[in-house]
């Protein structure tokens, strides 16, 4: 689904894929607190900590899912550069002019590589950029990595190849600013 972002961007979304997996986990989790709840029966203290502990879980859950719907992927045109997300875990920005090239690829999600970076949904991947300049990426922990393969999930994987080649393109194509004539 695409929308406008303020701006001059285009959003994209992630989330599509996971869908499944959140309600899953949400009635594993109501399931496991009613049936603790039952076992504990004759522990009153226990009995009435499971359905706050399972509340918690279920709040947790939705929670990640809302930050996968709430943070995009995003083209921002106005400076010219692709923004990867993957909850609030990842965000990188990967400038248009260093792409070289992007393609759809459904993949699995494999071990990493040096010089790669995997955004996965659901363990796949449906776009892949090479990138004519490595670009800093930092982990969670702050640790840098110059990556120059960028693999991430989008739901519309095709209509995001083709508006990435159709930017890539227009950037590379905008006259510079010159100032004038010398002498």
């Amino acid at each position: 689904m695409w929308t406008n972002w303020a701006g001059g961007g285009r959003v994209f979304g992630y989330a599509r894929a996971r869908r499944a997996l959140v309600a899953g986990s949400v009635l594993a989790c109501v399931l496991e607190t009613l049936t603790m709840s039952v076992l504990l029966r004759n522990w009153p203290v226990l009995h009435q900590l499971v359905p706050v502990l399972g509340l918690c879980a279920v709040a947790s859950v939705a929670a990640l899912h809302a930050s996968s719907v709430a943070r995009p992927h995003l083209l921002d045109t106005d400076t010219d550069a692709l923004r990867l997300r993957r909850a609030a875990r990842a965000d990188v920005i990967v400038p248009l002019g260093h792409i070289a090239s992007a393609e759809g690829e459904l993949r699995a999600a494999r071990r990493r590589a040096d010089g790669e970076l995997d955004l996965p949904v659901g363990f796949r991947t449906s776009v892949t950029l090479q990138l004519a300049q490595p670009i800093a990426h930092f982990t969670l922990l702050g640790r840098r990595r110059e990556v120059d393969t960028v693999r991430f999930h989008a739901d519309d994987a095709e209509s995001v190849v083709a508006t990435l080649v159709q930017a890539v393109k227009q950037a590379r194509t905008v006259p510079s600013s010159c100032p004038g004539l010398p002498g």
